[in-house]
């Protein structure tokens, strides 16, 4: 027994495709692709990226800034909070070498803690968004993607009916209905995108936010040179020893 229904599958959308249409599908196909490896690289990022707001709170039960900033390292090498640490802690040691080598160098202490932990706080931030801006523009532009090779295959439907001057249903459902698959895959590369870009952007802004607050947590202290109980500590060891 024959088959008479039309086989209006993705193999006779690629057959009956001109190369117009081949490269909007090639360039979905692409978009997509790129779109999954961003958002699961970004998200295996975060999962590493997120013990280190916890190992915030053991640098500030570690004795010295010394011990905490090497804690760090071996905690959480690698991390924002890491390298936070490590560049207040660096900028310290340069001023307090007193050995001003370069124009930063001569900056009063403050400024120039402020301006090394403000490039670390920077190279954590474009380290985190990489990939976002490419998350974004695929989610925005992937529906009209899809839409033109929508327009192009109906395009093509109607030079056919011109051509055989037959408008019958079966004659336009199945260019139509083909040409419609076009816009329905520029939405499902776009929705998982999109999605993905919101919720990459949420988990970055709370990671940022804590390493502002470590970061201003860090100014006091090397602006200080000493932590208050620490100071509060050796005064009673100085007491008790008098």
């Amino acid at each position: 027994m024959m088959n008479d229904t039309p086989d209006f599958g993705f193999a006779r959308l690629w057959a009956q495709g001109d190369a117009v249409t081949h490269a909007v599908a090639l360039l979905l196909l692409a978009m997509s692709v790129a779109a999954w490896y961003w958002t699961l690289a970004r998200l295996w990022v975060w999962q590493r990226l997120r013990p280190s707001a916890r190992h915030i709170e053991a640098f500030w039960e570690a004795a010295d800034a010394e011990s905490g900033l090497a804690g760090l390292r071996r905690l959480a090498p690698g991390t924002p909070a890491e390298r936070l640490a490590a560049a207040a802690a660096g900028a310290a040691q340069r001023l307090d070498a007193r050995e001003p080598l370069r124009l930063a160098d001569g900056l009063d202490r403050g400024d120039a803690l402020t301006r090394a932990l403000r490039r670390a706080l920077v190279d954590s931030r474009s380290r985190l968004e990489r990939g976002l801006t490419l998350l974004a523009s695929i989610g925005a532009t992937a529906p009209f993607v899809g839409l033109f090779g929508t327009v192009w295959g109906i395009y093509h439907a109607l030079v056919a009916i011109s051509v055989t001057g037959q408008a019958t249903l079966d004659k336009v459902a199945g260019p139509v209905g083909e040409a419609l698959v076009m816009t329905a895959a520029g939405i499902g590369v776009a929705l998982p995108a999109v999605l993905a870009y919101n919720a990459i952007g949420r988990l970055n802004r709370e990671l940022l936010a804590e390493l502002d607050a470590f970061a201003r947590d860090l100014h006091a202290c090397f602006t200080a040179g000493a932590r208050p109980h620490a100071e509060a500590r050796a005064l009673r060891v100085a007491k008790g020893g008098a």
